[in-house]
């Protein structure tokens, strides 16, 4: 019993990593119509640079706190040289660029970090385990659900409680009709992408001290990232929170049941929702 439990909460911990990684690339695409290849390779970055800042700082709360923000510059440079100009091209175009722009970004990460994955200190205080009567599970794991809970609501409130989050939402009903009401939509634009994109990297920052920093898990998370998405619906907060949970709860009973099947039994609910839900749990046609 003891292990289900543990399982179940794994399968928490890890669905609402893949809500973060699934909620970027869902507000992204469900905002702008725009496909982005390279939202995994974000992920990866996001472990490098929190390893980063541990390395030169000592300090892991500094590194949980800066990745988001050096992420969200990246992107926002990137967005204003590079992603500005496809948004109005052919999906296949996007998809190009975008897994050119994953290679280059990998390649950096070699050149710099090298080929070695690169471990990540827990911090001292969530070092350990916590006991409920003969039940036991790791500090850091339970610290992932709470916070990937906190930041998931945060994200919840800003799209649904706020007027920029309205207005977020109706740009990804009607473009050109918010455009129409006088908003910027290239700063709308560009918002978006950094926000969509920091989720990514502060995901990456989060699992890295369970996971470590590897230069090749971007292609694990963009994969990840696109079965949530397509299992709760392009577009979808709820979609998305509810696809990560599904993804994550597979994976970790499956660890336990037939550990060579985990990928196959993620893309086959994948396929079985598509099949009764072409358009996912929560999306629109």
């Amino acid at each position: 019993m003891s292990l289900y439990l543990f399982q179940l909460l794994n399968g928490v911990g890890l669905g609402m990593i893949y809500f973060l990684m699934g909620v970027g690339l869902t507000i992204i695409f469900g905002m702008m119509n725009f496909v982005n290849f390279a939202h995994g390779v974000f992920y990866a970055l996001g472990a490098f640079i929190c390893y980063q800042v541990v390395q030169i700082t000592g300090s892991y709360w500094i590194g949980l706190i800066l990745t988001p923000i050096l992420i969200g510059a990246v992107a926002f440079a990137l967005e204003k040289i590079l992603i500005t100009k496809l948004y109005r091209v052919d999906h296949a175009v996007q998809i190009l660029i975008t897994i050119g722009l994953m290679l280059i970004i990998r390649e950096g990460i070699l050149i710099i970090w090298g080929t070695v994955p690169k471990p990540v200190a827990t911090p001292s205080i969530l070092q350990g385990v916590i006991f409920l009567g003969d039940f036991v599970y790791p500090k850091y794991r339970l610290f992932i659900i709470a916070i990937s809970a906190g930041i998931g609501f945060g994200v919840w409130y800003l799209l649904e409680r706020t007027k920029f989050g309205i207005t977020i939402r109706a740009g990804s009903e009607n473009p050109k009709m918010v455009s129409l009401l006088g908003v910027d939509t290239d700063r709308l634009f560009a918002f978006t992408f950094v926000f969509g994109v920091a989720l990514a990297g502060i995901a990456g920052a989060l699992l890295s001290p369970i996971r470590g920093a590897d230069a090749f898990s971007g292609d694990e998370a963009l994969g990840i990232a696109f079965v949530v998405v397509v299992i709760g619906g392009m577009g979808s907060f709820t979609g998305a929170l509810l696809g990560g949970l599904i993804v994550g709860l597979v994976q970790s009973f499956t660890a336990i049941l037939w550990p060579e099947g985990t990928k196959v039994m993620i893309y086959s609910v994948m396929a079985l929702i598509i099949l009764l839900r072409p358009n996912g749990l929560f999306g629109k046609a």
